[in-house]
């Protein structure tokens, strides 16, 4: 039998989820135990292939490293990191520059301040460019770390931006702006929500793809 963590509440399904290596299955209250292991021997096949490939991801997660002169991402395209005498970090559209002599930890800590200069510089004209056009208007732009959502809008119409997004292609953080924003006139994922997408952006479902692609290629890198 593989081990899990149960999870109940007040749901009307069972569900199961693997992450990190660990098996969670979500359920209803009132499922007896005997159900839940006869649920998860049903899915031993599925199961076995989702920890394979999580114990993967982890290990390629472990010797995930940045060093001068590499590539990282900015808008979809590849700029390299260059050592440049002084104590400052940039990116001058050519190159992310920071200080010689990091290492590799240091590194990836000072392409993330970049990142999320960038973010904060981009996700602003964005958010007010688009926020024009759709008639709407957000309390607060700000920038986090969040690793599993790009963005989000709060009921106060704050909208959360990871800096990670500043990886995609242009036009991929264009649709993350455009889809919170959206929010601010609809907090939810009805028809109308993504009428209101697709009135500015047609096309989309194409970006929503290729942020996707980007996603599964982030989740083997340890940016932490």
């Amino acid at each position: 039998m593989i081990a899990y963590t149960l999870n109940r509440s007040k749901r009307k399904t069972l569900a199961l989820y693997v992450r990190n290596g660990e098996v969670e299955v979500r359920a209803p209250v009132g499922v007896s135990k005997k159900d839940i292991d006869k649920f998860v021997t049903s899915k031993e096949s599925w199961i076995t292939e989702r920890l394979s490939h999580s114990k993967e991801r982890q290990e390629q997660r472990a010797t995930f490293t940045l060093n001068y002169n590499e590539l990282v991402l900015y808008g979809g395209k590849g700029y390299p990191i260059v050592a440049k005498p002084g104590d400052r970090v940039g990116f001058d559209e050519e190159k992310f520059y920071i200080p010689p002599g990091l290492s590799p930890i240091r590194i990836k800590h000072a392409c993330v301040q970049i990142y999320r200069m960038l973010a904060k510089r981009d996700l602003t004209d964005k958010v007010l460019g688009f926020a024009t056009r759709m008639g709407v208007v957000p309390s607060a732009i700000k920038i986090n770390g969040a690793t599993t959502r790009w963005g989000s809008c709060s009921s106060q119409r704050n909208l959360n931006f990871s800096w990670r997004l500043m990886m995609a292609e242009h036009d991929v953080i264009d649709y993350v702006v455009v889809h919170e924003l959206a929010h601010i006139a609809e907090m939810n994922h009805s028809a109308r929500f993504w009428a209101i997408v697709e009135g500015i952006l047609p096309d989309y479902k194409e970006r929503l793809q290729r942020l996707k692609i980007l996603q599964k290629k982030l989740s083997v890198e340890d940016w932490e």
